[in-house]
């Protein structure tokens, strides 16, 4: 029998994030254009998510606590959670990334699996840019990923 997905969605300043899954935890976090107005029914993992993202961008969340469930092969799953590690308001590059989970020559293959990471914000794929500093691609476009980092700054220099 399949599990049942749910979906909710928060309105933020950068657009809408569609939150999806099931009792065994969050499968994916996007931006979308278009919102399911149909999907009322929420897990408490959803509910929990939503909490937690609504926080996130009112400045108080810093980090996550719901239950994740992705998904994805094994080595995007490492990369994931090697991405989980970078402390909020720091960006670590691709090369960094490879390089701590052990495998540094592998910073393309790194750059694939953040390409797919399903769950934005919460596994902070934002915060992975080029080795020169440049900002790299992020699904949810440049501009969100600025406005992503720039926000994780302003809320640590209001603390202090």
């Amino acid at each position: 029998m399949m599990e049942q997905l749910d979906k909710g969605y928060l309105f933020t300043d950068i657009g809408a994030l569609e939150v999806a899954g099931t009792e065994h935890g969050i499968m994916s976090v996007t931006f979308v254009e278009n919102v399911d107005t149909g999907a009322a029914c929420m897990t408490s993992v959803v509910q929990q998510c939503i909490t937690e993202l609504s926080q996130y961008f009112g400045g108080k969340r810093t980090m996550f606590s719901v239950l994740l469930n992705p998904g994805g092969t094994e080595f995007r799953r490492l990369v994931w959670l090697a991405l989980c590690e970078i402390p909020f308001g720091q960006t670590k590059s691709y090369r960094d990334v490879a390089m701590a989970i052990h495998r540094p020559r592998s910073a393309h293959a790194v750059g694939g699996a953040v390409g797919h990471n399903p769950i934005a914000i919460i596994v902070p794929c934002h915060r992975v840019i080029g080795s020169d500093g440049a900002l790299t691609g992020y699904t949810g476009g440049l501009d969100r990923k600025r406005w992503l980092l720039e926000h994780e700054r302003r809320v640590l220099a209001a603390r202090g």
